[in-house]
């Protein structure tokens, strides 16, 4: 019997005789499945900043008690829209969870809104101002709980551009 046999002469890749031949071979589906994960990451971050701006508004659009003072004919009351800074705070919040893009306007609102939610806790002596949250308590809380949720979505924010720009980085 005779046996027939062929070969087969196959050059070698430019790439593989000079040795810059990749050890592990990447395919172009991994490489989109670590993009996809990161888009999928970064719509869930924005989701989660338009429900904490949501929550901020919110939770100051609704801040308001009053006191009874000898008798319910003669109260002191106090609630959001009594302090600018307090309206623009709800004002600058629904924009930002409407557009989800103002960084600079989340971070102006919720600091105007600290600096009103400290004097309102510790007051301001030279000034005479008198803290009301040793009376207004539930107002207190619920605005200062605001103001945290406005600095949680600051956060977010500045996490989501460091991923943008991580996202954007060239290989």
């Amino acid at each position: 019997m005779k046996s027939e046999s062929t070969a087969i002469d196959m050059p070698e890749s430019s790439s593989a005789a000079k040795g810059k031949e990749p050890l592990m071979a990447v395919s172009r589906a991994a490489k989109g499945g670590y993009r996809r994960g990161i888009a999928i990451f970064d719509f869930v971050l924005r989701l989660g900043a338009i429900v904490t701006s949501l929550a901020a508004a919110a939770a100051m659009g609704t801040s308001d008690e009053t006191l009874p003072f000898f008798t319910q004919f003669f109260q002191f009351q106090a609630s959001y829209d009594d302090l600018p800074t307090f309206q623009f705070f709800v004002i600058a919040m629904a924009i930002v969870a409407g557009y989800l893009v103002a960084l600079t306007l989340n971070t102006a609102a919720g600091a105007a809104a600290a600096a009103i939610v400290y004097l309102a806790h510790n007051g301001n002596s030279n000034t005479n101002w008198l803290a009301i949250c040793n009376q207004y308590g539930d107002f207190c809380q619920k605005v200062s709980g605001a103001v945290v949720a406005s600095m949680i979505t600051v956060a977010i924010f500045v996490f989501l551009i460091v991923l943008s720009a991580f996202a954007l980085r060239r290989h």
